[in-house]
């Protein structure tokens, strides 16, 4: 539909001004009196025959034209426009016919075509071409670039007659592609990534400032050369390759690696992004190099990669390239045949090192023993620091096991020597596990875990000695593992209980106290040795949860426990180097106490003299803390540690219990005796309780009875009894005692021991 329709707009057919009271046909004619307001402005009266033989021209020529056509009048009202007219200006042929052209055009566009337009009427038959923005009603704004014809003497028009072109689009295409261009030649001139453009020639055609100042040239040196005259001479045909297969479409895009010789004469590393650029038919056009100097990078590459493979510390080689040269190795052995052993070397208690004088001087150590390592390795060996404290040694063609054991012995041997770092001495032992692979062998990744098992053995040996792995240690592991599962729910399922040891006044055989010690009945394995499950409870946190189970049972069975001649027994508990280092413990004493309702005083705490000398300024704020509550320390196995005397003053024991060493040596003799017998009155000296351990014949108590020592346990009175078999252990002792006491004294132990809830 255009933009009017015959039967509705009955107006007069623009023409020559006329004075008279006519329609105006103007805009000479805005302030005519006899203007018919009834009748729309500018368009045609069809009942005229030419008028109506003019409509069908015009719908003839604008209907199937793809062109905006409007035509206007003298007045500027549009009275004819095609039906793209209609939608580029979104007007309906209603909304069209009278419509003022000016109205139609942007604001800023109005003098500039207004003043195009009036020059227009006055040459007949003339023509313009504008430019110029239309807002629609829906508030779009359009580009139209058009050509304007007085076409009033041309009978089939009578008008102005425009002849339009949408051009919206492709002036906003034209700005992108402008903008673009700008937003690509900012990116590529100011780029601080060096850049450059070729042809497919492999000729320059541009260089950003980057790029000339990576390879040392000029711009102007550059332009219209290839890029061989920067190229490394043995890296040309990376290039050629690279071009070959863009131009075959098979890499329109890649990434390389190549050298350039800088003007300097320098050789540098680049890194080379290259992509094609194509024309309308995707045909390459040129090419566009985005490159990056990794020199440098390539170095520390380099330097890291070495350093992957090596122990920054002491320069052995790292878990990594152990296991290369294992394969390696085993792989030379299926071929030639002979032996192969892999040896762990674990430094014993090697924290105390760190602990006492610090990560600096513990690192020093690592290195000088990795040094002694390397001149007792052959020079087909390979050395490993595995981690921490632990060092590994591949053993390439021995001709047996023994060989093996041989070489592991010399390593034990070489560590006896002390180390002297910053004017200290340190002797540093070492367990050795070792593992055998031979030509049989199919796979040799699990001999570190054989060497690891058989490490454990070792170290469960005593420390200080080499163990081959045998199969039954593996089943033996497996067993451990299978028994730790166990053991962290053995407490939940009521599997853990304690056993009492009475102490015994050896002066009249009275129970004193006693020693409380941890036992575990396994549904299936039966009673499991505390020396088994405590060593697995100590590899994990289980030996926190055993030990806070310990404290509760022992306050409920001080509870329970008969009172001797009316005073209330103590109880020890054994603690080990983690429960006691547990900053938690006072805490957990403290709650377990209070929950039973039990004296403090009647508590004492066993320890070790190595785990109380461990860290011995953590250890005296603990033991102050315990102090502080009311509980006591004993010292156990006194004796057989290298501490210094010194430090007893400072632990303030409130009991040292001998080790069993002291009270049945292997050769008697009065050296010995003497031995005890200072230990003894070093104790009295110090006003703490001694308490000798594992008495188990009357010649041993005799033996004590002669030294003075006042207190003493063993199973010469009894082993250790489930709480509810107390009762009758201190009957069976009152009716038929070990020791006959013909002069018993009955009484406290004494008044700085025992005191009354």
């Amino acid at each position: 539909m255009t933009f009017f329709r015959a039967a509705r707009h009955p107006l007069p057919v623009p023409r020559r001004r006329e004075p008279g009271p006519t329609t105006r046909t103007s805009v000479d004619d805005k302030e005519s009196p006899g203007r018919r307001e009834e009748e729309p402005r500018g368009a045609y009266r069809l009942s005229d025959p030419v008028v109506a033989e003019r409509f069908m021209a015009l719908e003839a020529l604008g209907h199937n034209s793809s062109d905006v056509i409007v035509v206007l009048n003298h007045g500027g009202f549009v009275v004819y426009g095609n039906p793209v007219a209609q939608q580029f200006f979104e007007l309906s042929a209603e909304e069209g016919v009278g419509t003022d052209a000016l109205g139609l055009i942007h604001p800023d566009d109005h003098d500039r075509v207004l003043q195009g337009f009036v020059g227009l009427m006055e040459r007949p038959g003339g023509s313009i071409r504008e430019s110029l923005r239309v807002v629609t009603p829906s508030g779009l704004e359009k580009e139209l670039e058009l050509v304007a014809t007085n076409s009033f003497d041309n009978p089939a028009i009578g008008g102005v007659l425009v002849n339009g072109q949408d051009v919206t689009q492709r002036n906003r295409d034209q700005a992108e592609l402008v903008s673009l261009a700008e937003r690509f030649r900012v990116a590529f001139a100011e780029n601080m990534a060096p850049m450059t453009f070729t042809d497919l020639e492999d000729r320059i055609i541009d260089v950003n400032d980057a790029m000339c100042e990576m390879v040392g040239y000029a711009r102007e040196e550059l332009v219209g050369r290839d890029s061989t005259t920067f190229t490394y001479v043995e890296d040309v045909g990376i290039t050629e390759e690279s071009h070959r297969r863009a131009l075959a479409g098979t890499a329109p895009q890649t990434r390389y690696v190549k050298r350039y010789r800088r003007k300097d004469g320098r050789v540098i590393t680049v890194e080379v992004s290259r992509a094609t650029a194509v024309g309308p038919d995707g045909a390459p056009q040129y090419f566009v190099f985005s490159e990056r100097d990794i020199t440098e990078e390539r170095k520390m590459t380099a330097e890291l990669s070495k350093r992957a493979l090596h122990d920054p510390l002491t320069g052995l080689a790292n878990r990594s390239l152990f296991e290369d040269r294992l394969d390696q190795a085993h792989a030379r052995a299926r071929r030639h045949g002979g032996f192969g052993a892999v040896l762990l070397i674990d430094l014993d208690d090697f924290k105390g090192v760190n602990d006492t004088y610090g990560h600096v001087i513990g690192d020093e150590l690592l290195a000088a023993i990795a040094d002694r390592l390397r001149r007792v390795a052959r020079s087909t060996d390979t050395l490993c620091r595995f981690g921490g404290d632990e060092f590994l040694v591949l053993v390439e063609e021995i001709a047996s096991a023994d060989q093996a054991r041989v070489i592991a012995e010399r390593v034990l041997e070489e560590m006896v020597a002390p180390f002297s770092l910053r004017g200290t001495t340190f002797v540093q032992r070492a367990s050795i596990g070792v593992a055998i692979f031979d030509p049989s062998a199919e796979d040799v990744s699990t001999l570190v875990q054989s060497a690891d098992i058989a490490l454990y053995e070792a170290k469960r040996q005593g420390r200080g000695r080499a163990v081959v792995f045998t199969p039954s240690m593996h089943q033996e592991a497996v067993s451990r593992f299978t028994l730790a599962q166990d053991l962290s729910l053995a407490v939940e399922r009521g599997e853990m209980s304690m056993a009492f040891q009475p102490i015994i006044d050896l002066a009249n055989g009275e129970v004193v106290g006693y020693e409380s010690l941890m036992r575990w009945h396994h549904p299936e394995r039966g009673a499991v040795p505390p020396d088994v499950f405590i060593p697995l409870a100590e590899q994990s946190n289980l030996i926190y949860d055993l030990g806070a189970f310990a404290l509760r049972a022992a306050a409920e069975g001080m509870t329970r426990l008969p009172r001797t001649d009316g005073y209330p027994p103590y109880v020890t508990v054994n603690l080990s180097a983690r429960q006691f280092h547990d900053r938690n413990l006072p805490q957990l004493v403290a709650g377990a106490l209070r929950h039973h309702d039990v004296a403090p005083h009647r508590l004492l705490l066993e320890i070790t003299e190595s785990v109380a000398l461990e860290d011995i300024t953590e250890s005296l704020a603990i033991i102050e803390e315990l102090t502080n509550l009311g509980v006591g320390i004993a010292l156990d196995d006194f004796g057989t540690g290298f501490s210094s005397l010194s430090y007893l003053v400072q632990l303030r024991p409130r009991a040292i219990k001998i080790d069993q060493s002291f009270v049945r040596p292997a050769a008697p003799s009065p050296q010995s005796d003497a031995i005890l017998e200072l230990i003894l009155l070093l104790g009295r000296k110090l006003g703490v309780m001694m308490i000798a351990e594992g008495i188990e014949t009357p010649a041993q108590y005799n033996r004590l009875r002669g030294v003075n020592c006042r207190y003493g346990q063993g199973f010469l009175w009894s082993p250790a009894v489930r709480l509810d078999e107390v009762e009758d252990l201190i009957a069976r002792l009152g009716e038929s005692p070990p020791i006959d006491h013909s002069r018993r004294r009955r009484g406290r132990m004494s008044e700085r021991h025992v005191v009354d809830e």
